[in-house]
């Protein structure tokens, strides 16, 4: 009797990048393993990742896939409830790749995944020399009220992005190189995404995603939680994956060690 496989990790890590667009690095070429994955991601949350455009990224691989199986991936995808829309930058195998399925090469999706002095695989581009994170939030703060709350400093102190207007259903906020300060809710269906820390004075209802270009250090801060989604460097949690306790209270949101903590603010 052969021995059952056991498999500790995902095959695909999936990260959300700063337009909302999801970025599927592979790590283990297993088309039905992958498709099987998608497919528990789309049944869990269809209102984020049913017909959810989708960037595959091979950089992740050893070898860029051959044609056949890059074919039969991106099938496998359309099948399991996504729409993959490009192939994240790579080598220059990689790029003739993207030019045989006919589709686009998008660059800034690898940003999140390489770190500083690392040569990104397949020369990708580096990070500009000098290049700073935005500013990290250096411990747990409860938030002020919003009538007091000074806005959070870019690195250099200028200061960052407030939006005082609630932010809507189908609205989507986003905080360049900088911090992002609500003054007010975040919709359902709304979108709020910054590239450094995220602090809403109202209700989080829609989806929040901080550290948007990799920055692990960002943190999102609300008053009152009621996410779809968090999200911090690309790593993310859906609505059923909350913790129903914290639901309601004010929690703040940051990254240890790859893993997505939640905790209430005392």
């Amino acid at each position: 009797m052969a021995a059952t496989r056991i498999d500790y990790e995902p095959a695909g890590e999936l990260k959300i990048g700063q337009v909302g667009i999801a970025n599927l690095r592979v790590r283990t070429l297993d088309v039905e393993q992958l498709a099987a994955e998608m497919r528990e991601r789309v049944a869990r949350a269809p209102k984020l990742f049913a017909r959810a455009a989708v960037v595959v990224d091979f950089g992740g691989l050893a070898r860029t896939p051959e044609l056949p199986v890059a074919r039969a991936l991106l099938e496998a995808l359309r099948e399991a409830g996504v729409l993959p829309v490009a192939l994240a930058y790579g080598t220059s195998e990689n790029d003739a790749l993207a030019q045989q399925l006919g589709l686009p090469l998008l660059a800034k999706f690898r940003a999140q995944y390489e770190r500083a002095g690392e040569a990104p695989v397949g020369g990708a581009p580096a990070a500009k020399p000098g290049a700073k994170e935005p500013a990290a939030v250096a411990a747990p703060a409860k938030p002020a009220p919003a009538g007091s709350a000074p806005a959070p400093a870019r690195p250099g102190g200028e200061p960052g992005m407030i939006q005082a207007a609630p932010v809507r259903s189908g609205q989507q906020v986003y905080a360049e190189n900088r911090d992002l300060t609500i003054l007010g809710t975040v919709g359902a269906g709304a979108e709020v995404i910054a590239d450094g820390s995220i602090h809403i004075y109202g209700a989080l209802r829609g989806r929040a995603l901080a550290g948007a270009q990799g920055n692990e250090k960002a943190r999102i801060f609300c008053r009152e939680f009621h996410a779809e989604l968090v999200a911090v460097a690309g790593n993310y949690k859906v609505l059923e994956e909350l913790p129903k306790e914290l639901r309601g209270k004010a929690v703040q949101i940051w990254l240890d060690n790859q893993e997505l903590r939640i905790a209430a603010l005392d």
